[in-house]
């Protein structure tokens, strides 16, 4: 999770929503890690997860990550929850719970309301929720008072 906080404050830096993701294996060896970049990228889909994802499919030369697991600051959202299970990967780890779009579980609890799915995963929340809620409210606090 320190290594997800150090993309955030880089997400930070960056005038972006500060989330940060890492991606590790089953020795627990970083994989790659990525922060939120849609404003300087473009692009509504660059989310920390989804850039994380996309990173590690180009060193694995796989898109399907089985063994791995997502360490996020933030709860993700829907869109980053499927991709997570387009990847197959053994888990999620994250910060701090997001009540307004968070869809692991607590806007939506992902694999209770979508129950489609072919691949499940573990899940695993309030890690350094504090710092992770911190760093957030922090920000947007900033970007109120401009």
């Amino acid at each position: 999770m320190e290594q997800a906080l150090q993309e955030a404050l880089a997400a930070c830096k960056e005038n972006e929503v500060p989330v940060g993701a890492v991606l590790i294996d089953e020795q627990t060896h970083p994989i790659a890690r990525a922060h939120n970049s849609p404003l300087t990228t473009n692009d509504p889909s660059a989310h920390a997860e989804i850039l994380a994802l996309k990173k590690a499919g180009e060193i694995k030369k796989n898109y399907r990550l089985p063994g791995c697991i997502m360490i996020t600051t933030l709860e993700p959202c829907i869109m980053c929850m499927g991709a997570l299970v387009q990847a197959r990967i053994d888990g999620l780890v994250f910060g701090c719970r997001d009540p307004k779009s968070g869809a692991a579980i607590s806007r939506i609890d992902f694999f209770k309301d979508i129950p489609c799915f072919n691949h499940q995963f573990w899940i695993k929340s309030d890690i350094l929720q504090d710092r992770c809620r911190t760093l957030l409210q922090d920000f947007f606090s900033a970007k109120r008072n401009q």
